[in-house]
């Protein structure tokens, strides 16, 4: 697994790459992570039940995307997926630098390799533009794509030209254990090993009794998330129903304008800004609440809705991208991108709630039954024996450089150059450091405890 995003970084693609590690490794496969470093966190370190992880030393730029190098990152690749006999490398992430470069590394080292799509990503303005180009040229050694949902398959399909039949969907998924709702004692003693303890109703029926409702909010505070939505439809909302709480959980630039915003309209005893918090706080945070906001601007799934249901939260969300596919309709209220509709849909909900009008309290078994990382972890192994059995390693270079040589008139050539530099790259590191001379890892730790795992999760 490769990517620029993973812990200590908390997010939905490090969980994402987290927990398929960690099934993978249940399920008997030797799997390690390559990532950029993270502040003094270098070298190799070793996660819960085995997971390894490489924290190469490189500088990173816009949110901890490592700075594109092309070429300079090909002798740490080498020599860990070498030491490490790998098969397959999986990249996640059309923003990860380490992704891209590790796909078009691991094809000219003859590896099967796999890329996962988190996000959309638009086609106007020139940021997009220019990781669509990148990404259309590291796809083109991609064996096969994965996409969170249907909606983000439409949109990498589109960006990248890439052919619909070598892209497969596999959703995320959620540790429903770990996100009980606030009155639910069974799920808690059911599984001794949770990262949470499910705590009592009590703290929070006298609030309920009283009519207040509250709604939660745990994102990063960014535009994409919808923040600027937040500044602009909470003053609204506790105008209209006095009755209403907020509590938001999370970190970004925008945090000063809702900071700013409960200072301008008097609201520090109703916004409750928590900052940063950890994800084994997430669970804790929102059993306070009764209503989830989401108000994103865009989403490829929307891992933390399906979390919110799971704790027997209403949730309000915006009608973009693949957030539609992810929960039932009777669990969701949804809201166009604005911010009257977005005020209406949470008032909406917030009746709702009052009148028991849903019944909350039945969600977490559904979602229970709708989403598991085992489900997740065996699909992804499906399609790497598929890459595997495909044998596409096997083509020739001038095969490979036919296939760059036709993603455009300009780009095209360029793309070419980029392979033959690579392969040449690869030659010389080959010959001044001979594979047979590195060191392999025959067994270490994480094969060691694989019979252990199973309990860790």
């Amino acid at each position: 697994m490769v990517c620029d995003f993973f812990f200590p970084q908390e997010g939905g693609i490090e969980i994402h790459i987290y927990q398929v590690a960690q099934q993978l490794i249940a399920l008997g496969h030797h799997v390690i992570v390559i990532t950029h470093a993270y502040g003094e966190r270098k070298g190799v370190r070793y996660l819960d039940c085995g997971l390894k992880v490489y924290y190469v030393p490189f500088m990173t730029v816009y949110r901890e995307s490592a700075f594109p190098t092309a070429f300079s990152f090909l002798p740490h690749f080498r020599q860990i997926v070498v030491r490490e006999n790998i098969d397959v490398v999986h990249g996640h992430g059309s923003m990860s630098t380490f992704c891209q470069e590790a796909i078009v590394h691991g094809r000219t080292m003859g590896l099967a390799t796999v890329f996962t799509d988190h996000s959309l990503v638009g086609f106007s303005n020139v940021g997009s533009i220019l990781v669509n180009k990148l990404l259309k040229y590291s796809l083109t050694d991609a064996d096969h794509v994965i996409c969170v949902s249907h909606t983000c398959r439409e949109n990498l399909v589109l960006r990248s030209a890439l052919s619909p039949r070598k892209v497969s969907v596999i959703p995320n998924a959620v540790v429903s254990e770990n996100f009980c709702p606030a009155d639910s004692n069974s799920n808690s003693n059911s599984n001794s090993n949770s990262q949470f303890k499910c705590i009592d109703s009590s703290s929070i029926s006298s609030a309920e009794d009283s009519g207040i409702v509250t709604v939660v909010v745990c994102s990063r505070l960014y535009a994409n998330k919808g923040a600027d939505l937040l500044v602009s439809a909470i003053p609204k909302i506790c105008l209209m129903d006095p009755k209403i709480n907020f509590i938001i959980a999370g970190n970004g630039p925008k945090i000063v304008d809702l900071q700013q915003m409960c200072e301008r309209h008097l609201l520090q005893n109703r916004v409750n800004l928590l900052g940063a918090i950890r994800h084994n706080e997430v669970r804790d945070t929102m059993v306070k609440g009764q209503v989830y906001l989401h108000p994103t601007l865009t989403e490829a799934f929307g891992t933390v809705i399906v979390e919110a249901a799971s704790c027997g939260l209403l949730v309000v969300t915006t009608n973009v991208g693949g957030i539609p596919e992810v929960l039932p309709e009777y669990m969701t209220v949804y809201a166009e991108p604005s911010t009257k509709d977005v005020v209406k849909s949470v008032l909406k909900a917030v009746e709702m709630v009052r009148t028991k009008e849903v019944d909350t309290t039945k969600f977490h078994d559904e979602v229970k039954r709708m989403y598991h990382w085992r489900d997740v972890a065996e699909r992804t192994l499906g399609v790497y024996n598929k890459v595997l059995r495909k044998g596409m390693r096997s083509e020739s270079i001038f095969m490979r450089m036919q296939r760059h040589y036709q993603c455009g008139i300009i780009v095209g050539k360029l793309y070419v150059l980029c392979v033959v530099v690579d392969t040449i790259a690869l030659f010389v590191l080959d010959f001044l450091n001979p594979r047979h001379d590195i060191e392999r890892v025959y067994g270490d730790w994480s094969t060691a405890v694989n019979k252990r795992v199973g309990d860790c999760i």
